[in-house]
């Protein structure tokens, strides 16, 4: 109980003091986890449209698939992405892997089944009189679309809430693409995990309610952006 009050304290002083270190690693999770969500959100909201307004074979089962994969563990995607942009991968003469942007890759890819799949149910919630409507106006598709997209847009907001969270708060990835490089790729997760190890448990909790404190501003922004 107490390394935890003295973990409230030393975050309280990070904080206040408005450490140089501190600020650098928690920018750089915000951008990426920011960066990694937009990516999804930018590729998911019109595959879930597409994937919503068509009729297939096997789309009910598609979908159960993206659904499977929300708990998807970190360390798999990790792994993924390790051999991806490894030398002897694909991608690997691109020199991506201990670097951001693999970190923000990585975080795509982990995000992408969540937004995707609570998109595509935020849309199913929709009640049909909006989309018959709108074409009895004179709509084309993909102006009902964009119609039944702004109807569940809170439903839609609140999966990239559920994203950012995702996102921000994972280490697994985090430290088999990005490598925990000190000033370059180190983040507040990976922090937390190595200064766990080496028994900082003080710092470890400060950093961690830290993390919690950023992950509750950024949700109540956009829970903010959402009511409006």
């Amino acid at each position: 109980m107490n390394e935890i009050w003295q973990g409230l304290l030393e975050a309280i002083k990070l904080i206040v003091s408005l450490d140089p270190e501190i600020l650098e690693i928690s920018g750089r999770s915000l951008w990426i986890a920011l960066s990694s969500c937009l990516l999804a959100s930018v590729i998911c909201l019109p595959i879930g449209g597409l994937i919503h307004f068509q009729r297939f074979a096997g789309k009910r089962t598609l979908i159960s698939l993206i659904q499977t994969f929300y708990s998807i563990p970190t360390v798999v995607i990790g792994l993924f992405v390790f051999v991806l942009l490894s030398r002897t991968g694909p991608l690997g003469g691109f020199n991506l892997l201990f670097t951001p942007t693999a970190m923000i890759i990585g975080q795509m890819l982990l995000v992408i089944p969540i937004v995707l799949g609570l998109t595509i149910s935020a849309l199913s919630g929709i009640d049909k009189v909006i989309p018959d409507t709108a074409r009895s106006l004179g709509a084309g598709s993909f102006q009902t679309a964009v119609v039944v997209l702004k109807e569940a847009r809170f439903a839609v907001t609140a999966a990239m809430i559920m994203a950012f969270s995702r996102a921000i708060s994972e280490v697994g990835l985090a430290l088999i693409v990005g490598g925990n490089i000190k000033g370059f790729t180190r983040v507040i997760t990976t922090t937390i995990s190595l200064e766990t190890a080496k028994g900082d448990l003080e710092l470890a909790l400060a950093l961690g309610i830290i993390l919690m404190f950023i992950a509750l501003v950024i949700n109540l922004v956009l829970n903010q952006l959402q009511t409006r």
